[in-house]
């Protein structure tokens, strides 16, 4: 398995100015940095840019995003509205081949805080997998595996929970989608968040390791010793990338729902978190 951390803790785009902090992931030991690429206006060649500044430092990478909008949403019942969904998509796959990502993952299925009032229909899961097979079919030929993310309730409705999101893995049906698995949406949501890993590891293509208050991970109140246990026991062979937010970013921060420190420090999340999972892997 490979041990990533996500750039989120610090910013939602990564400058030059920040590539520092690569460094200084390095030199704690991950194999690699999730890189978020959001919004849609960022060019390609910055992404090329990251790259690079990736490979000078040794770091592999994954990438994550998120929908933006309802005018880019794949559930949307406006054909162009799904358009443009896959046309996002398609931006942020090629934003994640120029930095030489593995995978994508995210919560691209809807945007964030919207609510219908009802569970999701019929209608819109075909909506959105007919975004996903293209968008699936399109990141196959740059070797881009993608991994959509169920969250809490009270962030979205469409995916909450694991056997939901394995279901509409199947729904999509292509061999480079897959579903996220994250220990602090599954602590809230799933009646055994740590049963649902053997569950639905068929489907599991990517793991975000997030503590139950998005503080440093081992500090809080997931069942670590199960959880772990349950990854090993699974098969699964893939990245453990800590999640992790603070105040510092206000628009992240309101969306998350973040109001109070959950660290002392960010070095403490990315030094102890790593040393903390691979104690917990070894």
């Amino acid at each position: 398995m490979k041990i990533g951390f996500n750039m989120l803790l610090w910013t939602t785009n990564l400058v030059e100015d920040q590539f520092d902090l690569l460094k200084k992931i390095k030199d704690v030991g991950y194999d690699g940095v999730e890189i978020p690429i959001f919004g849609g206006e960022e060019k390609v060649s910055h992404f090329a840019n990251i790259g690079k500044a990736l490979k000078d430092n040794g770091l592999d990478c994954t990438s994550v995003t998120v929908i933006p909008d309802e005018d880019r949403s794949p559930i949307s019942n406006n054909e162009k509205s799904r358009a443009n969904a896959l046309e996002y998509m398609k931006w942020a796959i090629d934003c994640s081949a120029a930095l030489g990502s593995e995978i994508l993952g995210g919560p691209y299925h809807q945007p964030l805080g919207i609510f219908s009032g009802e569970p999701p229909s019929q209608k819109e899961k075909e909506y959105a997998a007919k975004v996903h097979q293209d968008a699936a079919d399109y990141a196959k030929q740059v070797s881009i595996n993608l991994s959509i993310e169920p969250l809490n309730r009270f962030e979205c409705y469409f995916l909450n929970i694991g056997q939901d999101a394995s279901d509409y893995v199947d729904l999509v049906d292509r061999d480079n989608f897959g579903y996220l698995y994250d220990t602090f949406h599954a602590n809230i949501e799933e009646k055994d968040p740590v049963g649902i890993i053997n569950k639905t590891i068929k489907n599991i293509n990517h793991i975000h390791i997030s503590e139950n208050d998005r503080g440093t991970p081992g500090k809080g109140n997931v069942p670590w010793a199960e959880t772990f246990e349950a990854i090993k026991n699974s098969g699964y062979d893939g990245w453990l990338t800590i999640e992790a937010f603070g105040r510092a970013l206000p628009d992240l921060a309101a969306a998350t729902r973040v109001w109070r420190d959950f660290f002392p420090s960010k070095e403490e999340v990315y030094e102890e978190g790593y040393k903390f999972i691979k104690t917990n892997i070894s």
